[in-house]
């Protein structure tokens, strides 16, 4: 994701668009994890402290963040009694909450803003089955990947428990299914503006920095 992301980001006015995995050195070898909010706050912090002229986000997944006392992000567990529209905006609400709170009194809220996929970043996969299947050269999994789709009103409402959450559904699917290596290709074939033309909530996020770069 992080290249169509780029691309579009530059075109935006941005000058230079990084990403890295959040989350302590110690960490870093349970791939796929999303890291408990300690770990990932400090980073963010860290970040935003360094680099004082920059704009920092998230792309983390609603499905599998932490919701427990000791490693959940804020507002991830009352997030599941909230109903679908509500529950991503609530976490990223208590996140950017925690985080001014760190910074202090002079930080500009406008430079960090969080972003929680709903429910998973393979739900963005599913805006265009056709090149969601193309970019990961299995053209004939389109119908399959279109089943899916077809149940929803939007990818973002693909759901997320052990079974249905995407990526789930997409290992059913396809076994071997590799986020890195095959959602990146995916989500190159499919791009943002048809990502975002499906996806209502990943469509605010990208308002919010592309009003950023333009400022």
């Amino acid at each position: 994701m992080n290249g169509p992301l780029r691309e579009h980001l530059f075109a935006c006015g941005y000058q230079r668009v990084d990403a890295r995995l959040l989350g302590n050195a110690r960490q870093r070898n349970r791939r796929g994890g999303i890291k408990p909010w300690g770990a990932a706050k400090r980073d963010i912090v860290r970040h935003l402290k360094e680099d004082q002229g920059c704009v920092a986000s998230t792309l983390v997944d609603f499905y599998g963040m932490p919701a427990d006392e000791t490693k959940g992000w804020p507002g991830r567990s009352e997030a599941n009694t909230l109903e679908l529209a509500k529950k991503a905006t609530a976490v990223e609400e208590k996140i950017l909450l925690d985080v001014q709170q760190e910074m202090g009194s002079g930080f500009g809220f406008n430079r960090f803003v969080p972003f929680v996929a709903i429910h998973e970043f393979e739900g963005l996969l599913f805006s265009d089955c056709g090149a969601f299947a193309d970019g990961i050269g299995r053209a004939d999994l389109k119908g399959k990947f279109q089943a899916i789709r077809d149940q929803y009103n939007s990818p973002e409402e693909i759901n997320d428990s052990n079974i249905t959450a995407p990526s789930k559904r997409i290992q059913q699917i396809m076994p071997n299914y590799s986020k890195v290596l095959h959602g990146s290709k995916a989500a190159l074939e499919i791009g943002v503006a048809k990502m975002r033309s499906d996806c209502p909530h990943f469509d605010e996020w990208l308002k919010k920095l592309e009003a950023l770069g333009k400022s």
